[in-house]
């Protein structure tokens, strides 16, 4: 029977280690998740307010219209028409403010073009896609198609 009382006593102190790590766990848990986190999924609550108090940093279609009618005027009826420059250029609040300081940037014409266009069979047929080991040579797509409308080659 000693050894019986041997092995309980080793399973009492696997039982006290395992308590103890639940617990630091527990512990270590309760003071690095920050408050909010799990209400929205898989998100902190507080960080909507805290992208809330971010200044605005997009000038907005307007904006972009006053000085660049000859680019609105392209892209009428192309199917890029209805999206915005933004979408493509990035955020261009400070260039519509200092046009002479700030340019906005250039974008890399395939990473860009590839985020919508890139062939996946969950988007509809109608919807122009490409696939960019067959199409295009590696090259920007800006080498053969206008961004601004790209159906005119």
């Amino acid at each position: 029977m000693p050894a019986l009382d041997k092995d309980k006593r080793h399973l009492y102190r696997l039982a006290v280690l395992f308590a103890a790590g639940i617990l630091a766990f527990l512990g270590l848990r309760a003071v690095m998740v920050p408050k909010g986190f799990g209400r929205y999924g898989f998100f902190r609550a507080g960080a909507l307010t805290d992208i809330r108090s971010l200044p605005i940093s997009y000038a907005g279609r307007a904006a972009c219209a006053d000085c660049h009618s000859d680019i609105v005027d392209m892209r009428k009826g192309s199917l890029h028409a209805q999206i915005g420059c933004e979408a493509c250029h990035g955020p261009l609040e400070a260039h519509a403010a200092a046009p002479d300081t700030t340019k906005p940037r250039l974008p890399n014409g395939r990473a860009l073009c590839l985020g919508c266009h890139l062939e996946n069979v969950a988007k509809p047929a109608s919807f122009p896609q490409v696939d960019p080991k067959e199409h295009g040579d590696a090259g920007p797509c800006t080498s053969c198609h206008n961004p601004h409308h790209p159906e005119i080659s």
